[in-house]
């Protein structure tokens, strides 16, 4: 007798089933992680920028709600202008850092808490306020909502 070689229908059943089974696995736990992703990304861009509103503060006083965080990257033309803007901008690029969904970054002074000097909010998400899960805004006034 010759023997045949290959595989038979439920060998090749089943290698098709364990390959199904770890897509579905793997597609579930990729598309989980980009919202964490682009949140995690929203608190580092906002460390960045409150970083960069205490050295303009330092030397010019916080940014008014009219200059708001342009006054990061580009020399204020709305009073008071500053005198001791440095040259460089106070970022290490020209265009603000926007949260890890696209949407720019919301600057109030004071707070809206009425204690903060000034605050910096994501609307998260679906870009509007309030919200649930990767929705809820986050706040440089707020830091448990850096979590």
């Amino acid at each position: 007798m010759k023997s045949k070689s290959g595989f038979s229908l439920v060998e090749i059943l089943v290698v098709l089933m364990i390959i199904s089974i770890l897509a579905t696995v793997v597609t579930i736990n990729v598309l989980s992680t980009p919202d964490k992703g682009k949140r995690a990304a929203t608190i580092a861009n906002m460390k960045v920028l409150q970083t960069a509103v205490v050295s303009y503060s330092l030397e010019n006083g916080l940014p008014t709600q009219q200059q708001g965080l342009q006054a990061l990257v580009a020399k204020p033309l709305l009073p008071p202008i500053p005198e001791k803007y440095d040259a460089a901008g106070y970022l290490d690029t020209l265009a603000l850092p926007t949260d890890g969904w696209g949407h720019p970054f919301i600057y109030l002074t004071p707070g809206r808490d009425g204690k903060s000097r000034y605050e910096i909010i994501s609307y998260g998400s679906d870009a509007q306020p309030g919200g649930e899960d990767f929705a809820t805004d986050i706040s440089s006034a707020h830091p448990d909502t850096f979590k």
